[in-house]
């Protein structure tokens, strides 16, 4: 009896012991619609591994890469429910949602990858920030996104005529379905899986985005002509869910915070370094670069800001952002 009693109470200890080991090691949840190795990812990853170490090992990230959970609309909707803990994003998927966010999406804001650091390092970065916790989330970095151009499989585009009533992939966003229409051409909004198989089977033209995603979503196989217009340079936004951000002690609050920071800076270095690797790469394989006059494609977007635009808060984050040098 004595011997079963010892058991029992080893057993029940042994369960006190590992139900502690578990409570004490939390595993965060992140998405990530790019490919393992792209500077998003690695950033993350990197945030993930300064928490561990400071947090001795109470908290870890794992990073779920290639939309495996799902295309950013619906890992938006996830990461606001609390049903993954962190989620790396495109600012221009929340423009609906959170009307300062249309700021830095708008087509020309930024004058320079520099200036655009600037401005999302200070003050109108923070008003940014904040007005994430309006829809339950929590705003922990602003990384590069890097300057978005037109490709396609057709012909290089060197004016703005060349656009006229052709076919091209945007974000879900309204600004650039309406920077789109302002050139001339047709934005069908869609995921980012499915551009690659749009193109090869003419359902669009075309598509707009940065050179790693053009290269390593192997769009440069099927659109060899790219025209660095660089009509924008949306940041990317890393968030965490409010319900999970709640239920750190401010402490850890701390060390998330001071982690993404320093993320900020990685994602940078690997980003500029991967821009070029890309570029290099795409050119040695056949793309057509072209660079037009960006003045009238400048000329062009009065319409998006006029409709985009509309609020006295929002005219102010605008001139705001011209004023930062």
């Amino acid at each position: 009896m004595l011997h079963f009693s010892r058991l029992a109470g080893a057993t029940l200890l042994a369960a006190a012991l590992m139900a502690g080991t578990a409570s004490a090691q939390t595993v965060l949840r992140s998405s990530d619609t790019h490919p393992d190795g792209y500077p998003t990812v690695e950033a993350v990853k990197y945030f993930g591994e300064l928490v561990k170490e400071r947090t001795a090992g109470r908290y870890s990230v794992d990073v779920y890469h290639s939309a495996q959970l799902g295309e950013e609309k619906d890992t938006i909707e996830q990461v606001r429910s609390g049903v993954i803990d962190l989620n790396r994003v495109s600012m221009a998927p929340f423009n609906g949602l959170i009307p300062e966010t249309t700021v830095p999406s708008l087509p020309y804001i930024f004058r320079s990858e520099d200036h655009m650091h600037k401005v999302m390092d200070g003050p109108v970065g923070d008003q940014i920030a904040a007005a994430f916790e309006q829809v339950g989330l929590v705003l922990l970095a602003f990384y590069d996104g890097g300057a978005r151009s037109f490709y396609n499989s057709k012909k290089p585009i060197n004016t703005v005529a060349d656009l006229a009533g052709m076919k091209f992939r945007v974000i879900q966003s309204d600004i650039f379905v309406d920077m789109v229409a302002a050139l001339g051409a047709n934005a069908t909004p869609m995921p980012y899986g499915e551009v690659y198989s749009a193109i090869e089977t003419g359902v669009i033209d075309g598509a707009e985005n940065n050179f790693p995603s053009y290269d390593t979503a192997k769009h440069a196989e099927v659109a060899k002509f790219y025209s660095l217009d660089e009509h924008t340079m949306v940041p990317e936004a890393f968030v965490m869910a409010k319900s999970s951000w709640d239920k750190l002690t401010p402490e850890d609050q701390a060390i998330l915070k001071a982690a993404a920071k320093e993320s900020v800076a990685k994602q940078r270095e690997l980003w500029a370094a991967k821009v070029k690797e890309s570029r290099a790469k795409v050119e040695a394989a056949g793309s057509q670069i072209t660079t037009p006059d960006k003045q009238p494609f400048i000329d062009a977007m009065g319409p998006v800001y006029e409709k985009h635009v509309k609020d006295d808060k929002l005219k102010a984050m605008v001139e705001a952002i011209k004023a930062v040098q």
